[in-house]
């Protein structure tokens, strides 16, 4: 039985995260029907087709939705960020008391290094 060679090397998982390491961001972008999405996976979930690529989004997006998680040590909030090339993705909002995250807050990417490389979101305009 053969492999299909798309699906050999690092999973879509694993590019995310190196080009995070690298200081980059990457969505994965379907060539067959233009949809983007987060997180990556080995086919596009609006068309099924396995041919994908990557993209470097602006890094521009909106709250999509929001909570506020409270425990003993304090609240943070949890988000979902609406990019402006359309995919989702959970994060959270930095800069911001975490109450005052709202839908529709105007937002811009930027990488946390420590502990390890991970996305999250700061307020843009006058809310920064």
């Amino acid at each position: 039985m053969s492999t299909d060679a798309r699906f050999d090397g690092p999973g879509p998982d694993d590019v995310f995260a190196v080009a995070l390491a690298e200081g980059r961001i990457l969505l994965q972008h379907c060539r067959a029907c233009g949809a983007t999405r987060h997180p990556p996976a080995l086919v596009c979930v609006a068309c099924g087709s396995a041919d994908l690529g990557w993209i470097e989004p602006s890094g521009r997006g909106t709250v999509y939705s929001t909570t506020t998680v409270r425990e003993r040590d304090g609240a943070y909030n949890v988000a979902i960020i609406e990019l402006a090339e359309g995919a989702r993705l959970m994060s959270r909002v930095d800069g911001i008391a975490p109450e005052a995250v709202a839908i529709g807050l105007p937002v811009t990417a930027r990488i946390v290094v420590e502990p390890q490389p991970h996305l999250v979101f700061q307020p843009v305009g006058e809310w920064s």
